[in-house]
């Protein structure tokens, strides 16, 4: 991160200075260049009046007078040729040019009738040269030649360029410390949640991240911490529900172990009793296998497992339920009753098997925590979009603190009684994992008689009802 700010920083300064530098050498030469022409230019107007002076001495005169008025004061050499490129007058008396040739390119150009300037490196540094060309009745009869020592003006550069590099290094050093700090505070809890999350990825779902600092840092903590808290309940129902499976698979297992036992250690044990030990034994492997079976079923539905989605009547479903359950509910003298749907037909996109075995269960419970001459009734109804089963009893009920429980795994009630009616614990919880595939909701309530009421809800789509 520190790199990359630095590099583009320092990118931007190279070529901000370079561009400020460039503009400015620009501008001050070519103002430079500018104030020699029209010096030039002055010199050689006034050359131009005075060369039809029929004294050459005067003309030359006038000249040096004319360009030692504009050029006093200043360190421009100024030279003034005929048009043989011969010097009549040069300020520079220490060569000594008057009266010999003087070739330089500029002049050349200006003899052509050009405006001419150039520019060289010399001993003393960098040098300006102009030439105008001196005109009497549009013929050129001479030329003016002008050069300038700019070392001052490139210095002026120089120094400029001094301070726009002293400046970088101090933005640039700046921007490094800035960037340190940015740094250190941003990565910081970053490193932070890793050692979390190496934590977390070891099991120990016990470590939390700090919830500070700048806001994206602090949702990050809380969504670290919220991972953890998950994981950590995951963690424990996948204890419990290893506890609860061995311990369910163990009790038939050891009855079965039991049973086998008293039979080996019975001497000379007669037919009868031989088949009551084999069907207990058989009644604890269907207990066995109905336990494997749920277990399964619930894996598979943990697994997502693909439903097979067709569109359900659920008045038909439902009443199919109760029909097969009549038996059950006529040897303890139960009333059982099942009112349809005003409406002849719902049509619900479900699974069908899914669907029934929810409503099975239900109905199974409600049968089996009813005591005797009790009344069980199953209804369906239909109403906002939502398709609504409820099944009644006027059994015991069930406490306001267990409602949510019931539908946890292996989870009783009544451990005794559930194992006397063959239950596993796991009805319940299939039930609710199979309605919430369906995005349905499943729910208790205490029925008017002191029992319960078990709803399930499930959306109905337009093209469904009939």
């Amino acid at each position: 991160m520190i790199t990359t700010y630095v590099a583009v920083t320092l990118i931007a300064l190279i070529l901000m200075s370079a561009y400020n530098v460039g503009i400015l050498s620009e501008n001050l030469y070519q103002e430079e260049t500018m104030r020699l022409y029209a010096k030039a230019n002055i010199i050689s107007q006034s050359m131009t009046s005075a060369w039809n002076v029929a004294d050459e001495r005067e003309m030359i005169w006038r000249g040096q007078d004319v360009t030692g008025r504009i050029l006093g004061g200043t360190n421009i050499r100024g030279v003034i040729t005929d048009n043989s490129y011969t010097v009549l007058y040069d300020t520079n008396s220490d060569t000594d040019m008057v009266g010999k040739v003087f070739m330089r390119d500029v002049l050349k150009r200006a003899l052509d009738g050009e405006q001419a300037q150039s520019e060289f490196e010399a001993d003393t540094g960098k040098t300006l040269t102009v030439s105008v060309p001196i005109e009497v009745n549009d013929e050129i009869v001479g030329g003016v030649y002008l050069a300038e020592n700019v070392s001052s003006t490139a210095d002026t550069i120089n120094a400029i360029k001094a301070s726009l590099i002293l400046f970088s290094v101090l933005l640039l050093f700046i921007i490094v410390i800035i960037s340190i700090g940015t740094s250190y505070i941003i990565t910081r809890p970053i490193t932070h949640f890793i050692s979390v999350a190496k934590a977390i990825s070891k099991g120990d779902f016990s470590k939390r991240a700090r919830v500070d600092g700048m806001r994206e840092m602090a949702e990050m903590g809380q969504a670290l911490n919220f991972m953890c808290d998950q994981l950590n309940q995951l963690e424990e129902k996948r204890k419990n529900f290893v506890s609860d499976v061995s311990h369910e698979l163990k009790t038939p297992m050891a009855g079965i172990k039991l049973l086998c036992d008293s039979l080996v250690q019975a001497e000379n044990p007669d037919m009868d009793t031989i088949r009551e030990f084999l069907n207990d034994m058989s009644e604890e492997i269907d207990r066995l296998t109905r336990i494997i079976n749920r277990l399964l079923t619930l894996s598979r539905l943990d697994a997502g497992q693909d439903l097979a989605m067709s569109d359900v009547d659920i008045s038909a479903l439902c009443n199919g339920v109760v029909e097969s359950v009549r038996k059950l509910a006529a040897e303890k003298a139960i009333e059982l009753q099942y009112i349809p749907p005003e409406m002849p037909t719902i049509l619900v996109c479900a699974d069908y098997d899914k669907i029934y075995e929810c409503v099975y269960n239900i109905v199974v419970n409600a049968i089996n925590y009813t005591p005797e001459y009790g009344h069980v009734e199953a209804r369906v109804s239909f109403g906002d979009g939502k398709c609504i089963i409820a099944v009644e009893d006027d059994g015991p009920g069930i406490p306001d603190e267990e409602k949510q429980k019931i539908f946890e795994r292996f989870y009783r009630l009544d451990d005794s009684r559930a194992r006397d009616t063959g239950g596993t614990g796991l009805g319940l919880a299939i039930t609710k994992e199979a309605v919430l595939l369906h995005n349905g909701t499943i729910e208790v309530t205490d029925s008017q008689t002191g029992g319960s009421i078990f709803t399930i809800t499930l959306p109905v789509p337009e093209l469904g009802k009939e």
